[in-house]
């Protein structure tokens, strides 16, 4: 009889999806959420509200059902603190301080006793304010093409792909805002999950996936969090240069899944110039790179389809051992970069990097008396030093070695 019942299921399912076929959407996608209509989709704005309604609208086209608390949507509330560094709470209240989002939260439902969830942050920075990176003095609207309408697009393009197949897992597709306010819409999520919390089977997040670069270096983080990732991510890969970070704890959505005991794995192409600023524009995304993330992940999902229950394993949490600093070079470290040194893939004008004539692509090899190996290194040896103090700096610029005064 639970056969029965499974194989009704099935050819309902399959009955379903012949209505719907693959598009490829994600430049449509990416160009919307990225307008400047939406006006940088700041949380709680009416252009986040239009982006919520967008990624619904998506979810009812690929006939996902809603899987909110109303609708698609699930809202929360929250008072804005006036000290930037104090801990935001949710709650209801009548405060002029009070800012209400929205999650929004589709389901494939195959009947499985466990549940992926495919998620990506859609909200961004609005005209700027706190963690823009944007030096202008008049307001600009920041529209986060790369950060996160490219995450938020592939997390579609993957619900369209698994409307099809795979069905020994359900999949929960959620589009997360406040993330740029501290991970608020995973957070409140996972405290008030729409499915239950112990049948989420992994997490993958979607981050920033939109600047593809020639050496097809792709950064996934979290594949310490469960023993079959590492084999799967590499058995899979026929084309990425793969920078593998083990930690379930990072700057981004999945980290509220991992303190909640859930494997993941959080897929993301580096930082770059136009991070936080008004120029990281529909214009500068790797499209066709996008869609290759897509399918890798993909065939991910399909590799882990008949494993049952995936394992999940504590990590080390590297972010407890990085350093405090007083001072900044001023220049934004290319986090992908893994032969040796720190590569700069920006200087901003007028800090101490640029007045000592550093420039992109130069790699950091000694600071003062430490030797640079790596990212962690170049942040440990950055800590040693206070504002005022004066030391040299060492980089690679291309065939040359060369040491500049540094001022900080």
């Amino acid at each position: 009889m639970k056969f029965l019942a499974k194989f009704i299921l099935f050819i309902s399912i399959i009955s379903c999806n012949n209505s719907i076929s693959y598009q490829n959407r994600i430049f449509d996608d990416i160009n919307y959420l990225a307008d400047s209509k939406l006006e940088g989709r700041q949380t709680g704005s009416k252009g986040e509200q239009m982006a919520a309604d967008y990624i619904a609208n998506r979810f009812k086209i690929l006939k996902i059902d809603a899987k909110g608390t109303n609708s698609y949507f699930q809202n929360f509330s929250f008072n804005k603190p006036s000290n930037p560094h104090d801990q935001i709470t949710f709650e209801n209240s009548d405060t002029e301080s009070q800012i209400t989002s929205k999650n929004v939260v589709g389901f494939i439902d195959n009947g499985a006793e466990y549940t992926v969830v495919i998620g990506a942050h859609y909200d961004h920075l609005g005209y700027g304010g706190q963690g823009s990176l944007y030096v202008g003095e008049e307001k600009q609207i920041h529209n986060g093409a790369d950060d996160n309408a490219s995450g938020t697009a592939l997390m579609l393009d993957l619900a369209n792909q698994l409307k099809f197949d795979n069905f020994n897992n359900n999949y929960l597709f959620i589009g997360f805002s406040g993330e740029e306010m501290g991970l608020l819409g995973s957070n409140y999520f996972v405290k008030n999950s729409t499915v239950n919390l112990s049948s989420i089977n992994y997490m993958i997040n979607l981050d920033m996936v939109g600047r593809l670069k020639d050496d097809k270096s792709l950064a996934i983080y979290g594949t310490g969090t469960s023993p079959i990732f590492k084999q799967t991510i590499n058995s899979n890969n026929d084309s990425f240069n793969i920078i593998e970070n083990e930690s379930g704890v990072g700057p981004s959505d999945h980290t509220s899944f991992y303190i909640n005991d859930i494997p993941v794995l959080h897929f993301f192409t580096g930082q770059h110039a136009d991070y936080h600023k008004p120029s990281d524009d529909p214009d500068k995304i790797n499209y066709e790179g996008v869609k290759e993330i897509s399918d890798y992940i993909y065939s991910i999902i399909s590799d882990l389809n008949d494993n049952g229950k995936i394992v999940f394993k504590k990590t080390k949490n590297e972010r407890e051992e990085v350093p405090r600093f007083k001072v900044s070079l001023g220049v934004m470290p290319d986090y992908m970069f893994n032969k040796g040194g720190m590569r700069i893939d920006a200087v901003t004008e007028d800090r101490p990097g640029f007045k000592a004539g550093l420039i992109k692509g130069d790699i950091v090899i000694k600071l003062g008396k430490d030797d640079v190996k790596d990212m962690m290194g170049y942040m440990k040896a950055l800590s040693k030093f206070k504002s005022g103090d004066t030391t040299f700096v060492v980089v690679k610029r291309e065939q040359d070695t060369i040491k500049k005064e540094v001022t900080f």
